[in-house]
């Protein structure tokens, strides 16, 4: 690639478009979150002053549930002095950057991530413009690397820090490059292997690797007078070999305890959480998720080597859990397990720091199932991201599934909170269990159009037990976490509805597919048909109540803005949340009083 491929897509027209779809993002999200008060203008215009007044936004918006801003992006003009002027999202987070408690040290970092998310979109506006219609019968990876927005609440949500142009093209999973792991030797006194029930270590890598593959890494080995039995197999995202273990990392190289055999054979593609990687090779094979030490989205995503000893187990436990459920079975529930972990120990990095260090999860990774094998007759699969995916006509993928169904939107919702909504209702009130079930973890199996099934990932690292007399395995334990009685029912109120149907109803509602009334009485049904269903249950109903009023407001950006690096305390998560007012709990009004 030569120097201007490499930047083909930071053209003035394509910079344009992406910095007017950001400042859209940024004047609804951070209404949303309160930290902007637009000043209504009459009808619905309105606008925003930056923190000394002199520079004006002013838009057109629709107020959908949730305190939602529909902010129509062409509307949008900035003015000073009486001159408009162009659309600017670095502009745009300096002048209010008061407003948005930006503070000096975290500013040009999170600059930095806006322009990286800002590349990221004109990058995306490159590609072959796909129509929903299309997007929505295509393949499943097809769908992962069609994604054009990520995340939906943060505003900075493609920073990606660390990769370089030519790395965001060779590892973006919008770039849909395939990608080749780096295999290394680790030695078994500073390596972990774990696995799931009834797996051992050697069947699984031949499994997973391949005889061939396995007797040439044998032969390397030889070739330096080392013996492979002494060694785990452990796969390297190939950024992280060239930026950081060949650095970091270099005295495990030169003394051997660590030792290159080269790239794998199997080709795989990157996912949108761009660290775990699907096996295009051989799709029925699991995927590979490896550490990366970039940052993005307030977090740099490494993988815990003390973590992973637990993730198999974490995994094998929730599974028979959901085996063992009649309610999960009755709606056909799955996760795809991390049935396999491995995490290498730098005895000095971790003399010389504490457990949540960065430098203690620069080398570690896990191999989860795939559920390409778990497919029926008909069935196809998509990432639940999709259904927030609008297309460049304004056409949303979610209207192309009901179309395709044939079915009324009150029927499709059904069949899809059915699916997605009522595992997370028992889990919490059966179990005191939340999961982490944004548009990235759930994989929603199709049919015809129709959502008739969810599978949920990333299961070690997300999952929460609440109850703090629940009965868990020793190494199930690292779970467990003490949640306020007041802030449990928020694992539903924002992961769920703030954070996903708040947008999925807002794209219904805007489309004309649906009315807003139409969408929460749809979850208001299901909260309902599951009560129902689960009469015993009639005590932890009142408690944790569904249809309540009203419910605390949980900022992410508010996170982000204020630690972009690390923005929640991973020792005590609940203690980091940004709760500001509250929300109408647009469930309410279909309460049966």
């Amino acid at each position: 690639m030569s120097l201007t491929d490499a930047i083909s897509h930071l053209s003035p027209e394509l910079w344009d478009r992406a910095n007017r779809a950001l400042v859209r993002k940024g004047l609804a999200e951070f209404s949303h979150e309160r930290l902007l008060t637009p000043k209504p203008l009459g009808g619905s215009s309105y606008s925003v002053r930056s923190d000394d007044g002199t520079v004006e936004y002013r838009f057109e918006a629709q107020l959908h549930a949730l305190d939602h801003w529909a902010v129509d992006e062409a509307s949008i003009t900035r003015h000073r002095d009486g001159a408009e002027l162009p659309l600017d999202a670095l502009d745009f987070h300096i002048e209010l950057r008061e407003a948005l408690g930006l503070s000096p040290e975290v500013l040009p970092v999170y600059l930095e991530e806006i322009s990286s998310t800002l590349a990221g979109s004109g990058y995306k506006y490159t590609k072959p413009q796909v129509s929903s219609a299309v997007l929505a019968k295509s393949s499943f990876q097809d769908i992962e690397t069609g994604m054009t927005e990520g995340h939906p609440c943060f505003v900075a949500n493609n920073g990606r820090l660390g990769f370089g142009v030519h790395e965001y093209l060779s590892y973006a999973p919008e770039t849909a490059n395939p990608v080749h792991l780096v295999w290394v030797a680790a030695r078994k006194d500073v390596s972990t292997f774990t696995a799931g029930a009834g797996m051992d270590y050697d069947s699984f890598v031949r499994e997973e690797l391949g005889e061939g593959t396995i007797a040439a890494f044998s032969a390397r080995m030889a070739e330096l007078g080392l013996d492979l039995a002494d060694y785990h197999l452990l796969p390297v995202h190939p950024w992280q070999w060239w930026n950081k273990t060949t650095v970091t990392f270099a005295a495990e190289i030169a003394n051997r305890r660590l030792v290159l055999l080269g790239e794998g054979s199997d080709a795989y593609l990157a996912q949108q959480s761009i660290r775990t990687f699907f096996n295009t090779s051989a799709p029925e094979k699991h995927y590979v998720k490896t550490a990366i030490s970039v940052l993005n989205m307030g977090f740099m995503r490494g993988l815990s080597a003390a973590y992973m000893e637990a993730t198999p187990a974490i995994n094998d436990w929730l599974h028979q859990l959901i085996e063992g459920d009649e309610v999960l079975r009755s709606v056909d529930f799955s996760i795809i397990r991390e049935r396999a972990a491995i995490g290498y120990h730098h005895r000095q990095y971790e003399r010389a720091t504490d457990r949540y260090s960065p430098y203690r999860k620069m080398l570690a990774a896990l191999w989860r199932e795939s559920p390409v094998a778990s497919l029926r007759g008909g069935e196809r699969l998509a990432t639940m991201a999709s259904l927030l995916h609008v297309d460049s006509e304004g056409k949303s993928f979610v209207g192309a599934l009901i179309a395709e169904s044939g079915l009324t939107p009150e029927e499709w919702l059904r069949s899809y909170l059915k699916a997605y909504l009522v595992p997370l209702l028992h889990c919490f009130y059966q179990y005191d269990l939340a999961y982490m079930p944004h548009g990235e973890n759930t994989i929603l199996v199709i049919e015809g159009g129709v959502v008739k099934r969810a599978i949920f990932k990333d299961i070690a690292e997300e999952i929460v037990v609440m109850d703090p007399d629940a009965v868990l395995p020793p190494a199930v334990e690292r779970v467990r976490a003490d949640i306020p009685e007041d802030m449990k029912l928020l694992s539903i109120f924002t992961d769920v509805f703030d954070c996903f149907f708040r947008f999925l109803g807002s794209i219904l509602v805007s489309e004309g597919i649906c009315e807003e009334d139409t969408f929460w009485k749809a979850v208001a049904d299901c909260g309902h048909a599951y009560q129902e269903s689960m009469p015993q249950l009639a005590e932890r109903f009142e408690r944790y109540d569904y249809f309540a009023e009203e419910f605390q407001l949980s900022c992410l950006n508010r996170l982000q803005l204020r630690n972009n690096k690390q923005m929640v305390d991973l020792a005590d998560p609940a203690a980091a949340l940004q709760l500001i007012g509250t929300l109408k709990n647009p469930v309410a009004p279909f309460a049966r009083r």
